[in-house]
């Protein structure tokens, strides 16, 4: 299995892991909303069929009982009530009315429907006498264990609407009302049934347009993180392959450079001391070929310190920093060519990138290309007229053995692929121009 095809697997589950963990948030979010969608739905509902049986109550009022109670009294003759009997039975036939009662300031039951409550008096409670005083309609729940609804309770549980109409000479009554609470409860039942749909629903339709969102986001999230994993990785790579080669040229030049240095400085002082006289002459040819030893080192350890931090790049210091990189070349015999344009208008992401990918390409020529000349350019690209910006091209050409790009690497251009992604997360490019016997020649513009 390839490398690739191993990160997609194990990308999968860590996209998966947040898509499931929305989901079932988003399902648990959605079976609360329900519950409380429900809830609230069914409170609605419930007052609504009560307000439904409070207009029914204020409407029978109006139109059937107060124009009844005009035409005459209650209480004057049994001839009156029994007229007044039919005419709400009549009137009332179909409205689902279980109960009618009338009562008086008094707590007397001056008509019903059941005649043996006709006559009583019983005690009003707060809001009765409320209703009695200040007029409006209330609702309530009957409460079967008062005595005044002895004759209720083979009815079940039930609901008491009561409102005040006025009598025929103007005194204040109370029409009251009983209703089956089974039809209250089925009135909510269907509220709460057109309610509920809508609001589960929604949530049900907001999770199906979400879920493909989030999955993409997870997936651009893993891919994004993949890529930082694997910058990270490049850099620490470059890293310890950067602490490596500085370990190595110090080994190699300025250790070595100083050791001889020291061993021709001894080997004078052991000459010295042995004979007891030296010639001139072979004195100071031993102090200048020491002397001249650690000149070169000195300009070694520069030239290392300038690849390790590179001094400001701004402004004169990319031009004086690429003449700096390449003293090693001129040391070495290598004829150098460097040519680099007015910097000063180049920002500083753009200087950095230049020097770095000059710091790899001379980097390699002197390591791998064994050059006899090498070439240097930096010039600026003015933005053109359709509306590009303008742009800095650095040129590192050398006549040195080249190798074969298609090749299967060994590691030696690991730093090229390294500055090729980083030229083209800056909005440039890099190519590399390379051939066996043919030399090797990299180019790079990046907005300036």
């Amino acid at each position: 299995m390839s490398p690739t095809s191993q990160q997609a697997r194990a990308a999968r589950p860590g996209r998966r892991r947040p898509v499931v963990q929305f989901v079932a948030v988003g399902l648990v979010l959605a079976s609360v909303l329900a519950v409380l969608t429900g809830w609230f739905s069914q409170r609605a509902a419930r007052q609504e069929a009560v307000s439904d049986a409070e207009s029914t109550t204020e409407l029978l009022a109006r139109t059937v009982v107060v124009p009844a109670l005009a035409s005459g009294s209650l209480v004057t003759t049994a001839a009156e009530l029994d007229r007044f009997d039919r005419l709400i039975r009549r009137r009332l036939r179909g409205a689902d009315v279980l109960r009618v009662k009338v009562w008086d300031a008094s707590g007397t039951i001056v008509y019903s429907d059941e005649p043996r409550l006709i006559g009583q008096q019983f005690e009003l409670g707060e809001e009765q006498q409320r209703v009695l005083a200040a007029g409006g309609t209330d609702a309530e729940v009957s409460d079967l264990s008062r005595s005044e609804n002895v004759y209720e309770r083979p009815l079940g549980r039930v609901l008491e609407v009561y409102t005040r109409v006025s009598g025929p000479d103007g005194e204040p009554l109370m029409f009251e009302l009983y209703y089956s609470y089974d039809d209250v409860a089925v009135r909510t039942g269907r509220v709460r049934g057109a309610f509920l749909p809508i609001a589960v629903g929604g949530i049900l339709i907001f999770l199906v347009v979400t879920v493909p969102l989030v999955w993409l986001l997870a997936r651009r999230l893993d891919e994004a993180s993949s890529e930082r994993e694997r910058l990270l990785l490049a850099a620490a790579q470059a890293s310890d392959a950067e602490r490596r080669r500085i370990a190595r040229d110090l080994h190699d030049g300025v250790v070595q450079d100083l050791a001889g240095t020291s061993f021709a400085l001894s080997a004078s002082a052991r000459d010295v001391a042995g004979s007891g006289a030296l010639d001139r002459g072979q004195l100071r040819k031993g102090l200048e070929s020491a002397a001249s030893g650690v000149r070169h080192s000195l300009r070694s350890l520069r030239s290392l310190l300038v690849e390790i931090y590179p001094p400001d790049l701004s402004g004169p210091g990319l031009p004086a920093a690429l003449d700096d990189l390449l003293a090693p070349a001129v040391a070495n015999g290598v004829q150098v060519s460097v040519d680099v344009a007015d910097t000063s208008q180049m920002s500083d992401a753009a200087a950095g990138l230049v020097w770095r990918t000059a710091q790899e390409c001379v980097r390699n020529a002197l390591r791998h290309g064994e050059p006899h000349a090498l070439r240097l350019t930096v010039t600026l690209l003015p933005a053109d007229a359709a509306g590009g910006r303008a742009r800095a091209r650095l040129e590192v050409a050398d006549d040195g053995v080249g190798f074969d790009p298609d090749a299967p690497s060994d590691g030696h251009h690991f730093g090229l692929r390294g500055l090729r992604d980083l030229a083209t997360e800056a909005g440039g490019t890099l190519q590399v121009s390379a051939a066996p016997g043919r030399g090797t020649a990299v180019v790079l513009e990046v907005p300036a």
